[in-house]
């Protein structure tokens, strides 16, 4: 799932929302120089004046574009940018003073000092903020892995021009594909190429990678690859340059580094939907530690007087588009769980063995290990694992590793979206699915129709199977 580019003159709703606080703390400040330490909200002149300034900082953005190409500006153009801002602020603060006639009552100074304070203010929190944001990504959004495709040709100037531009887009390119040599293990430009055309696909299915970049790259191959990812559900880049004829299944053509791409995904949702999904991940998060917290208090003394080790269970699982992380629950199962687990595949509920599912699975603790997975209790852990990012609310089981190693094309399809704690599978009968392709298919249905509301249904869904313990096992 890919998340589109913003455009219009909300793309840089952050800076503008930067703008908006500065404006008001210069306005308090101006207003405390001249009046001394009161509060200025408390007067109706001055209460409406601190609206209405919110309003011409809006208007003035909308109509000014004073944010665009924001990333790319230098210090000298930042400031001038920022002068010009203030100016206009000010003087449509003193039209408006003079169509409402309360000039007269209103400090000229704290109207100065407004102006002054918020150029004081507003540039050097432009300037740190961009300098964040170059870092790479922010809490709200991940970072993204990038696969280039090129051929020996193209390779140096593809990197060089993706390289310099990276950091605008959040991702770091991961590694190179040379298609028209066997380049393995070199190095361009401080990049190593990790596959060739006869390993390509294998790579992007086995390692991890959001996104792929063609470049120069043969029709046939890139057809190839196109295809390959369309089913694996990993964003394909194609450079426009270079297309003939195109395949996939949601389009649409941007900006990447110096490049104009068509870009194809299994879904493609605007930053703003993501926004939402990541801010109920982390209200979520937070709450969920708070009540794993409190459950630590009954549910350790219980697993420890049973099989007496750690409360906690943690094992490497596979996120979105092969990124591998550390995933936690409480321990429901005897410490050697995961060696016997061997013993009992054959009784593995799951027909073709990608999954390990089994009923009155005797590595479970007796008594305590049952009741926290009857009502997921074992779960809450993983709120740890939202709050970090690694996981959403919602989404897919995240596979474990030798279970992800098994996985044909088509299958990978499931990374293509953060795991979840729950999900379409958790949340349809998940007992009685025995089939992996079904499994498969329910995840591919949720990505592909993925909305906020969907995620809603699905929460409330699991809240009510937990509660009757519906499907545990």
């Amino acid at each position: 799932m890919y998340r589109k580019s913003a455009k219009g003159w909300l793309k840089h709703w952050d800076f503008i929302l930067l703008d908006l606080i500065c404006l008001q703390l210069a306005f308090l400040a101006a207003y405390m120089a001249r009046h001394g330490v009161n509060n200025p909200y408390a007067q109706s002149l001055y209460r409406k004046e601190a609206i209405v300034l919110i309003l011409i900082q809006i208007i003035v953005v909308f109509l000014g574009e004073n944010f665009k190409n924001v990333l790319k500006r230098g210090y000298y153009k930042e400031f001038a940018a920022t002068v010009k801002q203030a100016l206009f602020v000010t003087l449509f603060s003193v039209f408006y003073l003079f169509l409402t006639q309360e000039g007269e009552l209103y400090s000229r100074m704290t109207l100065l000092l407004t102006g002054v304070f918020y150029l004081l203010l507003g540039y050097p929190v432009r300037l740190l903020w961009k300098k964040h944001l170059l870092k790479g990504p922010t809490i709200l959004m991940s970072q993204r892995s990038l696969l280039v495709f090129t051929d020996k040709e193209h390779a140096e100037e593809t990197v060089c021009n993706i390289l310099s531009r990276k950091n605008y887009y959040g991702f770091r390119l991961s590694g190179l594909v040379i298609v028209d040599q066997s380049m393995i293990g070199d190095s361009v430009g401080g990049i190593t190429v990790v596959a060739d055309r006869n390993t390509m696909v294998e790579y992007v299915c086995r390692e991890w990678v959001d996104e792929v970049l063609l470049n120069a790259v043969p029709e046939d191959a890139a057809l190839q690859i196109i295809r390959a990812c369309s089913t694996m559900g990993v964003t394909v880049h194609r450079c426009l340059m270079e297309l003939n004829n195109s395949e996939g299944r949601r389009q649409r053509i941007e900006r990447l580094g110096n490049y104009t791409v068509l870009t194809t995904s299994v879904n493609m949702v605007s930053s703003k939907q993501l926004f939402y999904k990541r801010t109920l991940d982390i209200l979520g998060g937070i709450l969920g530690c708070l009540l794993t917290g409190v459950l630590f208090l009954f549910v350790a003394p219980a697993i420890y007087m049973k099989s007496p080790g750690p409360i906690f269970f943690s094992q490497i699982r596979v996120g979105r588009n092969g990124k591998k992380f550390k995933m936690y629950k409480f321990r429901s199962m005897y410490l050697d769980a995961e060696e016997r687990k061997k013993e009992l595949m054959e009784k593995n509920q799951i027909e073709d063995g990608m999954m390990f599912k089994m009923k009155n699975d005797p590595r479970i603790i007796k008594g305590i290990g049952h009741f926290i997975r009857k009502y997921s209790i074992d779960e809450f852990p993983q709120f740890y694992n939202v709050l970090k990012g690694d996981m959403s609310l919602v989404g897919t089981r995240p596979p474990t590793v030798d279970e992800w190693e098994k996985y044909a094309l088509h299958h990978r399809v499931r990374l293509a979206i953060k795991p979840g704690i729950t999900g379409m599978w958790q949340v349809s009968g998940r007992s009685g699915i025995t089939d992996f392709e079904d499994v498969v298919k329910l995840d591919s249905a949720y990505i592909e129709d993925w909305n906020v509301g969907l995620d809603i249904k699905i929460l409330l869904k699991t809240i009510m199977i937990v509660v009757g313990s519906v499907g545990a096992m």
